[in-house]
């Protein structure tokens, strides 16, 4: 005889995160409440949450807010749990001014936002290289910030300095100003010119320190970047602070991001439809991550500065079609985006740059880099960036090769190795 078995319920759940407790609501497949309660926002607190969601039927879709602030950690936990998480965006504001605001309210709100499946987003993964930048990038902020307050602040009280001390530091400037403070040995007192003296100094030692730190967290964004997205960091334009910041916008999970428009549109560079009647045209658009989008602007400067074949002859197509320099440069940074979405989600599907095997040919030929660049009328260092994988220029690869294969012809021509 067989017996037909209930199957379990199926709930939706929705969590209005806070820095010291969360609120937690279900419902169910209509958006009807099952149950609410507020939990601790502590690792027992996130436990009890998993049991008290499993407790009520099986557990469809978490929705939590701030996925990238109080809800990282919940976020975290849940997706261990095998919990499917989605993160809510603002809430309804008609909602609000119709039923009011408290955190069950809100929560329930979260809910039925992802019922409807309106609002929602894949949260970031926060478990791997890209956290670890995204960390250090906002240490780097603040500590250029600093940096830069401090020689602002320095050249304030040498403006208004007595003459004596002005005189001293009148020709230094820059690094040489900040080094020659440092070794200053100020006389103990509290006249004005002691006191400018000390002050100045340990302005130019907190300057110092500060540019060490900065270094330091450089080498490691390098490091972090090309373990990370090596073919991201052989682009053109790309170098490790660019990458970082493009790394950090996609996440540990660039798979998230499906399409190019997509990833255009979070970078703040898809143009926004602006057409009424017989006139079609597009605006510029202010949203998105603007981070991600100065980089991608760094990107097509230093392609401009640094006469990338395929930019130069973008410029000049679009240049005899009209458009002025700013349409141009907003239009490049778009063509970008859809490079680096191409770098970010396919990996491992886009080949290295060879210049790496290229450097081992020129050494063991013996020749010198400098005489090589001298031969192929490039500059030393794009010729240097090739070598070492941190630019690709296929029109440069492909005449070092063909240069490399005649010296290889005629070995007498070769030199010493650099």
């Amino acid at each position: 005889m067989t017996v037909a078995v209930a199957s379990p319920n199926t709930i939706f759940a929705g969590v209005d995160t806070h820095k010291d407790t969360h609120h937690v609501a279900i419902v169910d497949g209509l958006g009807r409440p099952i149950a609410d309660r507020e939990f601790l926002a502590v690792g027992s607190g996130y436990r009890q949450i998993i049991d008290f969601l499993h407790a009520h039927g099986i557990v469809e879709a978490v929705g939590v807010e701030g996925t990238g602030s109080y809800g990282a950690e919940l976020a975290r936990v849940l997706a261990g749990a095998g919990m499917r998480v989605l993160e809510v965006c603002r809430a309804n504001r008609a909602e609000r001014r119709l039923r009011g605001k408290s955190d069950p309210l809100d929560a329930r709100q979260a809910a039925l936002s992802v019922v409807a499946g309106r609002g929602l987003a894949t949260p970031k993964q926060r478990d791997g290289d890209v956290e670890s930048m995204r960390i250090l990038l906002a240490e780097r902020s603040s500590a250029t910030k600093a940096r830069t307050a401090s020689i602002n602040q320095i050249h304030s009280l040498l403006v208004s300095a007595p003459e004596a001390v002005r005189q001293d530091f009148r020709r230094f400037d820059g690094d040489k100003l900040t080094n020659t403070l440092a070794r200053t040995r100020p006389a103990p007192g509290t006249t004005p010119e002691l006191v400018v003296r000390a002050s100045a100094k340990r302005l130019a030692q907190r300057h110092q320190a500060l540019t060490a730190d900065i270094a330091y967290i450089d080498q490691q964004l390098t490091v972090l970047a090309v373990r990370q997205n090596p073919a991201l960091m052989a682009a053109s334009g790309v170098g490790p602070f660019v990458a970082a910041h493009l790394l950090a916008t996609a996440g540990d999970n660039p798979d998230r991001i499906t399409t190019k428009a997509q990833f255009a549109a979070l970078c703040g560079v898809a143009p926004i439809p602006a057409s009424s009647g017989t006139r079609q045209r597009f605006r510029l658009s202010r949203g998105g991550d603007r981070q991600a989008n100065a980089a991608l602007h760094r990107i097509v400067l230093l392609r401009k500065r640094h006469k990338e074949p395929r930019t130069m002859a973008y410029i000049a197509r679009r240049t005899a079609e009209g458009l002025s320099d700013r349409d141009i440069v907003r239009c490049l940074k778009r063509h970008v985006a859809n490079e680096i979405f191409a770098l970010l989600t396919q990996n491992h599907a886009v080949p290295l740059p060879s210049g790496p095997w290229l450097r081992q040919r020129r050494q063991t030929l013996g020749i010198v880099l400098t005489d090589a660049a001298k031969q192929l009328n490039v500059p030393y260092q794009r010729l240097r960036r090739l070598e070492i994988g941190q630019r690709a220029d296929i029109d440069l690869e492909t005449a070092f090769s063909a240069w490399l294969d005649g010296k290889a012809q005629h070995p007498n021509t070769a030199q010493r190795v650099a």
